[in-house]
C-alpha cells in the first residue's frame, strides 16, 4: 500500500502492464497524470500536434505491438478530434487505450466547460468506456482496460478521468500485470476442420483479423504447405502470408484480381481464418450467399458475436486467429489431394495480376513500383491512408513479413502518415514508407512536427494529382463531367517538408524518382518525395476520360 495521487497511480499501472509509449496533446484536465510522466523514465511521452493523429499513432503502434497503444487528449474538442483513431482500432481490432481528461466530479451533469459524457458518445466505437470517479479503483479499472482490449477480438477501450480524482491522494494497491486472454480450438474441432477439407474438391484459406504473430504466421504457412492449400488474404490483411510464397493467391480487396474471386466463389470448402467477411472483402456482400454460402464455410474468430452475423457457418469455431494458426499443426496432412496444384496455379494468375500497365503522365507508377520492390528491403513497414492511390501499393507491392502493412481497414483518410511517424519510433531500424494523396496527406501533415521531434525517419510518397481521385472517380461514374467540390490547391509539398527542417523532393518525371529516393534514404531524416501525377492516372485499370465516356454511353 502506498499514497499516491491518482495521476501518479494510472502511470504507475502503465508502468506495471508493459506501456512504453504515451502518445498525447497535453491538456490541463490531465496535469497530474503528465507531471507522474515526467519521472516515468521507462515510457516515452510524444507531443502530437493534433489529437486525431495522436489516436491514429497509438492505433499503429497496438498493430505493430499487439499491446494497447497508449493516447492521452484532453476533454471536449481533444475527445472528438481522438474519435478518428478509436473508430480506426475498433473496425481494424487494434487493441488500444484512450484516456480523457474530464471535469472535475462536481461539475458533472451541468454541461460545464468542455464537458462530454464519454460513456454515451463512444458506445459504438470502443469495446468499453468507463469514466473513474475514484482514484482508488484507478488500478482495478486500468487492468480491466488492458484485458478488455486485448481479449477475444483486441480493439480500443476509452477511460475518462476527472480532474480534480487525478489529484487526490488515496492509499491503494498495484493491480497485478495483465494477461490477455487466449481462446484455442478443441481437438473436435480441428479433427471436424480436417475432416471437411479431407472431403474437399477445391478448398481455398482467407487469413485476416487479428491478433497474429510471427510463429502463427509460420505455422499457417507449414500447414497450407502441407496440405497444398491455395492461400487469399482479406481486405489490407496481405502481410498475414508471404506474398511470394508460391501458394499465395492475392488479396480480397478493393478491384481484387477476378481471377481470385472466380477461384473464391468455385471453392466448395472455404476456411476463413480470423477474417470478418465485411463488405470490402466480399465485394459488398455479392461473392457469398446470404445467409447460407454455397461454400462449405469454416469459419473461426475470436469473437462468437461475429460467427453467423452474416454468414451462417458449416462449423464455427471461436479461437483467435493466432491460437487457430498455431494448434493446426497438430493435424496430420491430408495425401495426395485431389486440388495440388491449384494453389501454384492461383500464384501464378496472382504474379500476371501485378504486372502494372503504363499510366497517363510523365511518371510511371508501374517503374516507382519496380524500383520500391527490387530495392527496399523486406523488413520496409509501408502504410497509407485512404484513396485510390493506394491501389498502387496494395496491387503491385508483395508483402513478405508480418507487421509490415499498416492500412486502415476502416478507409480512414489521414491515417498513413501519422501510422508512419508511430512505425519510425517503435521500430527505428526499419525503413519506413508512407504512401499518401495530396489531400489524404494534408489530412495530418502538420505532425512532420512530431517527426521532427521525435527523430522519426518515415519517407512520405505523395501521389499528388490535384484532386480528390476516389471521389471524382465516383463523381464520373455517376454524374460524369459535372465536377464538384474535389479540385484541390495544394502547397509545394517540397518546401513544406524543408520548413519543417525535412528533406523535400519534388517529381516531375519517372527518372527522377529513383535517385530522389536514394537521396531521402541517405538523408538521415524525415522525407516527403512529391509526385507530380497527371490526374487522367485515376487507376492502374483506366483513367477519368474512359470512366466519364462509359457513364455517358449509359445515358447518365
Amino acid at each position: 500500500m502506498s499514497i499516491r495521487t491518482g495521476g501518479q497511480i494510472l502511470v504507475d499501472q502503465l508502468a506495471l502492464h508493459g506501456a512504453d509509449h504515451v502518445f498525447c496533446v497535453p491538456g490541463e484536465s490531465y496535469l497530474a497524470v503528465l507531471d507522474a510522466l515526467h519521472d516515468a523514465g521507462g515510457i516515452k511521452t510524444i507531443t502530437c500536434r493534433h489529437e486525431g493523429n495522436a489516436a491514429m499513432m497509438a492505433e499503429a503502434h497496438g498493430k505493430l505491438t499487439g499491446r494497447p497503444g497508449i493516447c492521452m487528449v484532453t476533454r471536449g474538442p481533444g475527445a472528438t478530434n481522438a474519435s478518428a483513431g478509436l473508430h480506426v482500432a475498433m473496425q481494424d481490432a487494434t487493441p488500444m487505450l484512450l484516456f480523457i481528461g474530464q471535469v472535475a466530479r462536481d461539475q458533472i451533469e451541468r454541461e460545464a466547460f468542455q464537458e462530454i459524457d464519454y460513456r454515451r458518445m463512444f458506445g459504438q466505437v470502443t469495446k468499453w468506456t468507463v469514466q473513474v470517479d475514484d482514484a482508488a479503483r484507478l488500478p482495478e479499472l486500468i487492468a480491466r482496460a488492458f484485458r478488455v482490449a486485448t481479449s477475444g477480438r483486441p480493439g480500443p477501450v476509452a477511460i475518462a478521468l476527472p480532474e480534480d480524482m487525478l489529484t487526490e491522494a488515496v492509499d491503494v494497491v498495484d493491480a497485478l500485470p495483465y494477461t490477455p486472454l487466449e481462446s484455442w480450438p478443441g481437438t473436435g474441432e480441428l479433427d471436424a476442420v480436417r475432416a471437411l477439407l479431407a472431403g474437399a474438391q477445391r478448398p481455398m484459406v482467407l487469413l485476416g483479423g487479428s491478433p497474429w504473430d510471427t510463429e502463427a504466421v509460420d505455422g499457417i504457412q507449414r500447414f497450407a504447405e502441407a496440405n497444398h492449400l491455395p492461400v487469399a488474404t482479406s481486405f489490407r490483411r496481405a502481410d498475414r502470408f508471404d506474398n511470394a510464397h508460391p501458394l499465395y493467391a492475392g488479396d480480397l480487396g478493393i478491384g481484387p484480381n477476378p481471377k481470385l474471386l472466380e477461384r473464391i466463389k468455385a471453392a466448395d470448402v472455404l476456411l476463413v481464418i480470423g477474417a470478418r467477411l465485411t463488405e470490402m472483402t466480399t465485394g459488398g456482400y455479392t461473392v457469398f450467399d446470404i445467409p447460407v454460402p454455397q461454400q462449405t464455410l469454416i469459419h473461426i474468430h475470436p469473437d462468437p458475436e461475429e460467427l453467423g452475423r452474416v454468414y451462417h457457418p458449416t462449423l464455427a469455431i471461436n479461437a483467435t486467429p493466432r491460437e487457430f494458426a498455431k494448434a493446426l499443426g497438430a493435424l496430420e496432412p491430408i495425401a495426395d489431394p485431389v486440388w495440388a496444384g491449384t494453389g501454384e496455379a492461383a500464384h501464378a494468375e496472382y504474379g500476371e495480376w501485378q504486372i502494372c500497365p503504363a499510366n497517363p503522365g510523365a511518371v510511371q507508377l508501374g517503374r516507382v513500383m519496380e524500383w520500391l520492390e527490387a530495392n527496399m528491403p523486406v523488413e520496409t513497414i509501408y502504410t497509407n491512408g485512404a484513396g485510390n492511390f493506394s491501389v498502387w501499393l496494395h496491387r503491385f507491392h508483395r508483402y513478405r513479413r508480418l507487421g509490415t502493412q499498416l492500412a486502415p481497414t476502416s478507409g480512414s483518410m489521414g491515417y498513413g502518415f501519422p501510422a508512419a511517424i508511430a512505425a519510425a519510433i517503435v521500430k527505428p531500424d526499419a525503413p519506413v514508407v508512407c504512401f499518401a494523396g495530396d489531400g489524404d496527406f494534408l489530412m495530418s501533415g502538420q505532425d512532420l512536427a512530431t517527426a521532427m521531434a521525435t527523430g522519426a525517419k518515415p519517407i512520405t510518397i505523395i501521389f499528388n494529382n490535384g484532386i480528390l481521385g476516389t471521389i471524382r472517380m465516383h463523381q464520373e461514374n455517376h454524374y460524369p463531367g459535372r465536377i464538384s467540390a474535389t479540385d484541390l490547391v495544394n502547397p509545394d509539398f517540397a518546401a513544406y517538408a524543408k520548413a519543417f527542417g525535412a528533406h523535400g523532393e519534388t517529381v516531375t518525371e519517372t527518372a527522377q524518382f529513383a535517385p530522389a529516393m536514394e537521396r531521402a534514404l541517405a538523408s538521415g531524416t524525415a522525407a516527403i518525395i512529391d509526385l507530380k501525377l497527371d490526374p487522367q492516372a485515376i487507376t492502374p485499370r483506366t483513367t477519368l476520360d474512359k470512366l466519364r465516356q462509359a457513364a455517358q454511353a449509359k445515358g447518365l
